[in-house]
């Protein structure tokens, strides 16, 4: 009895070695496909509350987007954090590295049959940057605005560029 040898998904998408019609090719690919999908969806169905509790947290807190700038005297760190309170943010210095963290608060209760789309992050989330050069962290200043975190961490002044003036003589 010879047995089919099975075919890679990559060996349908680019090999034709057999010279196959394309409706073959994409029967393979079909049943390939339906095969992982299958997989995963087994996998999450498969396993119990506990397990997909675990499995979310391990994922750890969500990711803040940040632009990080310098001006002659500053540094500047520059945030998207729409929807949380100033009061329920975190913002630590050590060790020549800052660390945002906070939590957005999902106002309302929706089940997930009721979503078309949930693109938008609800839960903890926490970003550290090191910096390039030293700040005064006495003077670290930081606000909130229209939904945009700005912290302004003045650069020490052993750490700023100073230009020098040759002299003629």
């Amino acid at each position: 009895m010879a047995t089919k040898k099975r075919r890679s998904f990559l060996d349908l998408l680019t090999k034709n070695s057999k010279k196959q019609d394309s409706s073959q090719i994409e029967k393979e690919l079909k049943v390939e496909t339906t095969n992982q999908n299958d997989y995963f969806k087994s996998m999450i169905e498969d396993n119990p509350l506990e397990e997909k509790e675990w499995l979310a947290e391990a994922a750890g807190d969500g990711q803040l987007t940040l632009d990080v700038y310098q001006t002659d005297k500053d540094i500047i760190i520059k945030s998207t954090i729409a929807g949380v309170k100033p009061e329920d943010l975190d913002i630590s210095f050590n060790n020549g590295m800052i660390t945002i963290k906070g939590e957005r608060k999902e106002e309302e209760k929706i089940t997930k049959n009721n979503y078309f789309y949930q693109e938008l992050y609800w839960g903890t989330f926490s970003r550290s940057v090191i910096l390039p050069t030293e700040v005064d962290m006495e003077n670290i200043q930081a606000e909130m605005k229209n939904g945009i975190l700005k912290i302004v961490l003045p650069k020490k002044e052993s750490a700023r560029q100073k230009q020098i003036k040759v002299k003629v003589g």
